[in-house]
């Protein structure tokens, strides 16, 4: 068993695919299946399922990995010291974010960070809060940003995002400047399942009011097409609502609902030098912006 091979196995994980974990590495599929066969091999133990529908960690393969992405992690981490002392940065980082944080956020800190290490790979993995929360507690990322309410993970506030009604032009809220809660009873109301739900229904259970809730969505963009072709009214974020859109009005909510953007670590001490370097990034950015 070589670090090569356990670098392969996780790829494997967590790209599903040994194509796309090939193109990553720089393998053949048939050269990273023989990485992973030499691996299950000398462990005498059956890592992955493979059926029609992708792979799948066996049970073996489920006990296993947390300890494989352990010892990638130290790897990492005594790269990242030694070249620290030889005054070089090198090394690897991967960032979990959701969609809209990404699409206002992400290049200007993936580019600020790259201007002073320039050496560092970034890797991004979007995906639900829940999704983010799982792969920072797994290793599969190192930091990543989601809203609370998180749970197991350490979270630094780095931002509040308020939420608006999204209405389409024509509707009889159209040229509203606030909407109260009560407003919302009795309209037919797109739900944005992507994390912020919670605060929504949360908010109308404690104004005993009731959403008519004729679609779930889990989609941003989805979500303001159906506003956008008048299939309902929705609240969002103030980050996944464009700045111009010329077919829906954003309208102010009525006591304000915001949802809590932080950065999400396994644990601040456990962080390697690099990903260090990029939560001072992020925290400077945030703290004078």
């Amino acid at each position: 068993m070589n670090f090569f091979q356990m670098e392969v196995f996780l790829k494997v994980v967590d790209s599903g695919s040994f194509t796309r974990a090939g193109e990553q590495i720089g393998l053949t599929q048939s050269g990273v299946s023989h990485n992973i066969t030499a691996l299950e091999t000398e462990l005498n133990v059956s890592l992955l399922k493979r059926g029609r529908n992708g792979i799948s960690l066996t049970t073996a393969g489920e006990y296993i990995i947390p300890h494989m992405r352990a010892i990638m992690q130290n790897m990492d981490n005594i790269e990242q010291k030694v070249a620290a002392m030889n005054g070089l940065e090198i090394g690897k980082l991967s960032i979990g974010s959701f969609p809209s944080f990404s699409s206002n956020y992400i290049p200007i800190l993936f580019s600020i960070f790259k201007e002073r290490f320039p050496n560092i790979e970034l890797h991004l993995f979007e995906g639900s809060y829940n999704d983010i929360v799982k792969w920072v507690e797994d290793g599969v990322v190192d930091i990543g940003f989601a809203a609370l309410p998180v749970k197991n993970v350490d979270f630094t506030h780095l931002l509040e995002d308020p939420l608006y009604a999204v209405v389409y032009n024509g509707h009889c809220f159209e040229n509203n400047t606030r909407l109260s809660i009560e407003n919302f009873e009795d309209e037919p109301f797109i739900m944005l399942r992507s994390g912020c739900e919670t605060l929504i229904e949360d908010r109308f259970r404690e104004a005993n009011c009731k959403l008519t809730i004729t679609y779930d969505v889990k989609d941003n963009q989805t979500v303001l097409s159906m506003v956008e072709n008048k299939l309902g009214i929705s609240i969002m974020p103030s980050l996944a609502i464009p700045k111009n859109h010329k077919r829906i009005r954003s309208i102010s909510i009525s006591p304000s609902l915001s949802r809590d953007i932080g950065l999400i670590t396994k644990q601040k001490k456990e962080l390697t030098p690099i990903a260090q370097e990029f939560s001072r990034v992020v925290q400077n950015y945030f703290q004078n912006n």
